[in-house]
């Protein structure tokens, strides 16, 4: 912890994050690893019996096993192939070229419930029942008030509260894109049929009709997904079980004797995106930087890759080690990826449209499908293993994330749960001496690593390849700053 006060006279905090959902928690524990102070302010007082995302893709879950996690996720999730995720087309699960190709089936409470053990775990400060209403900041830091009329002082700040997000309004960010054309309703509840006379009815609706959907989650409860009437005056106000069951009588003739719901909710197709992901001292990062219609299951996902992306960056300006614009490489790294899942998500609704075009179009890529290399790109997008940030021109696995592959020292995603950068070294020859701190050095690493050496840095990115002293000590200063003087 820093020693400088804020104006109450109280220790400064490194960051305040607004928002403890899976982006918030993550990022938060990313911070930690670093030793910064980390203080997270969430509205609600518990976490959220609302189950948006059920599952984890190939990336997310690399980076759960690169932060020691994957264990604990496996033991509360289960295994489902890669294939028949765009757009819900029914396909084979390609090759993917990482040692977690599979969609890890895990309802969102758990996650969160998960990724906040991991916060607490790693020192973050919770602070429940808290909302952020008012922020200012100068060159020195932020200032936030809270409902309470609390003001607090970080260095700096993070919006993950959402896609209604306070922060993201209170810096005047645009957050341009399309509204809602079509609402959906889902809900846990328990059903009078049985399951036997459900699951013929459902499957026939959903040759037609993908926005519609009844399955068993345990303990006789059903998850139940069906379109909305039309557009609500309020999204915020939830459905009725009466609404549910107009809905569920009018695509399946029956409403399946629905009732004790757990709880209910409604979601839209609203696609957005935030014009810039910082302002001075402050940053945007999961829905409150962009928002998508569910399918493909990538929003969650993208969250938890902005955290991983933005920490590691974040902690080195708090440290003061920062390069110059490193924290700019945030947006323009992250931006780009969030616009291609905007894109594919809205080509996925399109695709999944009733009219006789859209699908004359859904008929046409179902075929196109069966190449191999096509099934295998439009998965690395759900996937988000096929994501190359720009780091300018240079070998081909520069700015692509690295697979998890056996060293001779374990295997690499087990050493890489400190969030520090990663220099394998087939030469024996190269040197991170001046960057111990923040750099490991693996000599003579493994016969699968086809290149001389490369630089990881701390989420797992080729940051540089290559054999030259020079050249690498270049690459460390761009991505971790000048070295100590030995």
């Amino acid at each position: 912890m820093n020693n400088e006060l804020d104006h109450t006279g109280e220790h400064l905090i490194d960051v305040i994050i607004a928002g403890g959902g899976p982006t918030g928690m993550m990022l938060g524990a990313e911070l930690r690893l670093h030793g910064v102070h980390v203080v997270v302010l969430e509205r609600d007082l518990e976490l959220t019996k609302v189950v948006r995302s059920m599952g984890l893709h190939a990336r997310s879950i690399e980076l759960m096993d690169q932060r020691g996690l994957l264990e604990r996720f496996l033991e509360n999730g289960k295994k489902y192939p890669v294939g028949g995720f765009f757009a819900g087309i029914t396909k084979p699960s390609p090759e993917l070229d990482s040692a977690h190709a599979y969609v890890l089936g895990i309802p969102q409470t758990i996650t969160d419930r998960l990724l906040t053990e991991h916060a607490i775990e790693a020192g973050v400060d919770i602070r429940r029942g808290q909302e952020l209403v008012g922020l200012s900041q100068d060159e020195g830091g932020v200032d936030v008030e809270l409902a309470d009329g609390t003001r607090l002082r970080a260095r700096y700040l993070v919006g993950c509260d959402g896609g209604r997000s306070t922060v993201r309004k209170l810096l005047g960010i645009d957050f341009p894109g399309e509204p809602a054309q079509v609402e959906t309703l889902l809900g846990e509840m328990e059903l009078t049929a049985d399951w036997d006379t459900v699951l013929p009815i459902m499957t026939e609706i959903r040759k037609t009709q993908l926005r519609f959907g009844i399955g068993p989650i345990g303990d006789g409860v059903y998850r139940v997904v069906v379109p909305a009437a039309g557009l609500s005056e309020d999204p915020r106000v939830l459905p009725t079980l009466d609404e549910v069951k107009t809905q569920l009588h009018a695509l399946a003739g029956t409403d399946f004797g629905v009732h004790s719901p757990r709880w209910l909710s409604r979601f839209g197709d609203a696609t957005r995106q935030a014009e810039h992901y910082r302002v001075g001292r402050a940053f945007l990062a999961g829905d409150a930087a962009h928002i998508h219609p569910p399918v493909g299951g990538q929003g969650l996902n993208l969250g938890i890759q902005d955290a991983v992306n933005l920490g590691w960056k974040l902690a080195a300006a708090v440290d003061g080690r920062a390069p110059e614009n490193l924290l700019d490489t945030y947006e323009t790294e992250r931006h780009p990826v969030a616009a291609a899942v905007l894109n594919n998500t809205r080509a996925q609704m399109q695709l999944m449209a009733l009219d006789s075009g859209s699908q004359a179009v859904r008929r046409l890529l179902t075929e196109l499908m069966d190449f191999e290399e096509v099934n295998r790109y439009l998965t690395e997008k759900i996937t988000a293993t096929g994501i190359r940030y720009d780091f300018g021109e240079g070998h081909e696995l520069l700015g692509r994330r690295m697979p998890d592959v056996e060293l001779k020292q374990g295997h690499l995603y087990g050493l890489m749960h400190g969030g520090r950068g990663m220099l394998l070294d087939q030469t024996g020859r190269l040197s991170v001496d001046s960057w111990g701190d923040r750099v490991d050095h693996v000599v003579d690493v493994s016969e699968e690593l086809d290149v001389p050496a490369m630089l990881l840095r701390p989420d797992g990115h080729v940051a540089w390849v290559g054999e030259d002293q020079r050249e690498l000590e270049e690459a460390l200063r761009r991505w971790f700053g000048e070295g100590e003087v030995l």
